[in-house]
């Protein structure tokens, strides 16, 4: 019997000790999450508060699926849409702070400056919000996972399906900034691979408030479709004033990069017709209306695919987490890599060897207001683009972690 007390004792103590040895991988017993966004600049309607708060719910629905015997904490700061900014924070956070994973980063010169720290600091950069392909091809590394959406799939979308229904000549206005001209960039090789011309392009200093002068000269060159390589109130404020100076109906908008939230703040009398590519939208089917209607509890307004996106990429990480018991960088980017992305936000989702995060995109139209149902029923979902089409193949990537 003394024998037998002793063996339990001693398997009690083993399997503690192994317990605690796998705990002990989980600095400080806490993993600890920086969101770093636009909370009031341009894009704080597409991110800022609302990717807060889906931080957050991803960390509450994580503690109550897994009970995981780490702690979860979450900061969040504004970068204001300056890198110098950004990377003093993340630094800040990751040298004093403790933070394990820098999330959102919206904003391409902000995410760009972010990555860096983060591979220097041996930490996961989770991108949400910016758009720019450079994240995955020449600027990329093995700490950053690009999630949402990029300027090749916005391109892929839109560009696509405007030149193909007749808008053949196309005049880009476009935010000065590597986001801008990579959407550009992205969208006028789509337009010439389906038969259309670039007529010209003006760029505007980021952000804009009067877009007259670049307006002006877009209607000057009588292009059929003015691309806007923009994104925020850039975008809203570029079409209010085309509508003002009577540019529009004459010359159409493509809005390259809209968000549920623009079409909300515009209206759909001023927005009817217009195409536009996301990674999301929050009626798309049962899973989806879940939960951005618990989103919605909260916020007053519908999630932008910005959003969701974060939600899910937070999930993700600290799924990944808690699955291998550590919070070391190298281990959870394996992990997270290997793992299929399930929930409402992708299906059959997979981040790729370069940090894509692959997944189908949906091409949209918006509804005329006699249209519409019910508050924020606001998109026909016109295509499903699945993720092998929607985002550049690996065969054409310029990452250097990838042997091609």
């Amino acid at each position: 019997m003394q024998n037998k007390k002793l063996t339990t004792l001693a398997c009690a103590a083993a399997f503690a000790a192994l317990s605690g040895a796998a705990n002990a991988q989980i600095s400080g017993d806490t993993v600890k999450v920086g969101v770093l966004t636009d909370l009031s600049g341009t894009y704080s309607d597409l991110a800022g508060a609302g990717a807060v708060l889906a931080t957050q719910m991803a960390i509450d629905d994580f503690m109550a699926e897994a009970k995981p015997a780490f702690k979860v904490e979450m900061v969040s700061a504004d970068h204001q849409n300056k890198a110098d900014i950004a990377s003093n924070k993340a630094r800040e956070w990751f040298e004093r702070e403790g933070v394990d994973v820098a999330t959102e980063l919206v904003t391409t010169s902000t995410a760009l400056a972010v990555m860096k720290i983060a591979k220097e600091m041996n930490r996961v950069a989770l991108m949400s919000g910016p758009a720019s392909t450079p994240i995955t091809n020449e600027q990329c590394n093995d700490v950053t996972v690009h999630y949402t959406y990029d300027t090749y799939a916005l391109a892929n979308g839109t560009a696509r399906a405007v030149t193909k229904q007749g808008g053949d000549t196309w005049y880009f206005l476009t935010a000065d900034y590597a986001f801008g001209q990579a959407l550009e960039r992205d969208s006028s090789a789509v337009v010439t691979a389906n038969g259309g011309k670039v007529l010209g392009s003006v760029r505007h200093p980021f952000p804009a408030s009067d877009f007259s002068s670049f307006l002006l000269q877009a209607q000057a060159s009588g292009a059929k479709i003015i691309g806007l390589a923009n994104a925020g109130a850039d975008t809203t404020n570029a079409i209010k004033q085309a509508a003002e100076f009577g540019i529009t109906p004459k010359q159409a908008l493509a809005g390259l990069l809209m968000f549920i939230s623009d079409v909300h703040s515009l209206g759909l009398k001023n927005t009817q017709g217009m195409y536009l590519t996301t990674g999301f939208y929050w009626d798309l089917n049962d899973d989806t209306r879940a939960w951005s209607k618990r989103f919605f509890e909260k916020q007053n307004r519908m999630p932008t695919m910005v959003q969701a996106g974060q939600y899910s990429s937070v999930l993700h990480y600290l799924r990944a987490v808690q699955a291998i018991g550590s919070d070391d960088s190298a281990k959870v980017m394996t992990q997270m890599k290997k793992t299929p992305i399930n929930d409402f936000f992708a299906k059959d989702g997979q981040i790729r060897e370069d940090g894509r995060m692959v997944h189908d995109m949906y091409l949209v139209q918006v509804k005329k207001p006699e249209e519409s149902k019910y508050p924020w029923d606001y998109y026909h979902v016109r295509q499903v683009i699945p993720a092998a089409e929607a985002f550049q193949p690996l065969s054409e990537s310029r990452c250097p972690l990838i042997k091609n």
